[in-house]
């Protein structure tokens, strides 16, 4: 008697980098039929086809057109993301966020200050406006608004801000790379219901003060999503991508070309990143907070039914474990771990998709 592999059909339309700029409906999915053999990850659906979405089925005959793809499906994550989402991660520094929230008000700010410069005469004539802001003044051959030596300097500040962050961020990232905190030891009792947490052991320097799960869903691999879209690796990428960078992966949006622009603040080249990029789709979990060394806690789980641990290239659910800890300096580090939660017993369906930024100082990390 023959046996018979299970077939699947996996979709996606996975949220680029500047979601908010980009139609969902103008994004093609990329579709695949997989063999998945003995591995068994149940049916599940995140989202909607008019929007964000994922989707893990059975096949059918009608699907016998589908691009079959070929590659390995399994529960352990990928090195990727064991790389870039296992270890010590700190939180973007607060500045980050105050200076894009600066962005627009200071920008219509020196609009608004051209603009009266334009209609200076008048404004002088109706007495509306004085000497102190009217009028030009010259540096060298040039002469210069008045007005712009007031909001020009404000205008600067987010910039400002920014660059203050990052310095910040770099600092406290080359400490930790350089003097890295005791891994904390701990054993984990993996449930769909409440998993249950024991730290056995953690560094003597920082003191524990809560943890969650949280789950979410990774960048598909570039190879992948362009092959099922019939698209080169150098010609013309898919909307929503970008053309293919340079031969490494700092971020998981690298892979699939979303990652346009600055995911994450500024980060070591040559080190571990120590600011965890956010999953774009992706949802935690409630914080528990009295928990302590050696004394075991069940951890809330989030609020939605989510897939078990599966990971194929172009769909791949990730579950992962935050323990918070606080520093002498009052600061706060996590340790964040992969973890595999077993598959569920029925089919999923999440009518839509939490989709969050991109950026890591706007994801509330």
């Amino acid at each position: 008697m023959e046996l018979t592999m299970r077939r699947t059909i996996q979709r996606i339309r996975y949220p680029p980098f500047e979601l908010g700029h980009m139609e969902p409906s103008e994004v093609p999915i990329s579709e695949v039929e997989v063999e998945v053999g003995e591995n068994v990850a149940t049916n599940f659906s995140i989202g909607s086809e008019d929007s964000w979405f994922v989707e893990w089925v059975d096949s059918n005959d009608d699907d016998s057109q589908k691009f079959q793809l070929q590659c390995e499906i399994g529960f352990d994550p990928p090195t990727f993301l064991t790389r870039t989402r296992h270890g010590w991660f700190i939180d973007p520094d607060p500045l980050h966020n105050i200076s894009r929230r600066l962005i627009m008000p200071t920008v219509i700010l020196l609009i608004v200050s051209l603009f009266i410069h334009a209609i200076e005469p008048g404004l002088v004539d109706l007495g509306l406006i004085g000497g102190v802001i009217a009028g030009s003044v010259s540096i060298g051959p040039l002469e210069y608004p008045r007005l712009l030596f007031y909001t020009f300097p404000l205008f600067l500040l987010p910039l400002v801000f920014r660059t203050i962050a990052n310095f910040r961020d770099m600092s406290r990232q080359s400490m930790i790379n350089a003097k890295p905190y005791k891994d904390p030891t701990f054993s984990i009792v993996e449930s769909r219901d409440s998993p249950e947490i024991l730290i056995i052991e953690s560094d003597s320097e920082i003191s524990l003060k809560r943890s969650r799960i949280q789950v979410g869903v990774a960048s598909p691999e570039r190879s992948t999503v362009l092959a099922s879209l019939g698209r080169d690796e150098f010609g013309q990428p898919s909307p929503g991508m970008s053309t293919i960078l340079p031969e490494k992966r700092v971020s998981s949006g690298d892979e699939v070309g979303s990652g346009v622009g600055e995911a994450t603040p500024m980060q070591s080249a040559t080190k571990k990143p120590v600011i965890l990029e956010p999953l774009r789709i992706m949802r935690r979990s409630e914080w528990v907070s009295d928990i302590s060394v050696g004394t075991s806690f069940k951890l809330n789980m989030p609020e939605e039914s989510w897939p078990g641990t599966i990971y194929s290239s172009l769909i791949a659910i990730h579950w992962e474990i935050v323990i918070e800890f606080e520093q002498k300096d009052g600061k706060r580090i996590s340790w964040v771990s992969p973890v595999i939660i077993p598959q569920s017993d029925v089919a999923t369906k999440i009518p839509e998709a939490p989709v969050i930024s991109g950026r890591a100082e706007l994801s509330n990390f």
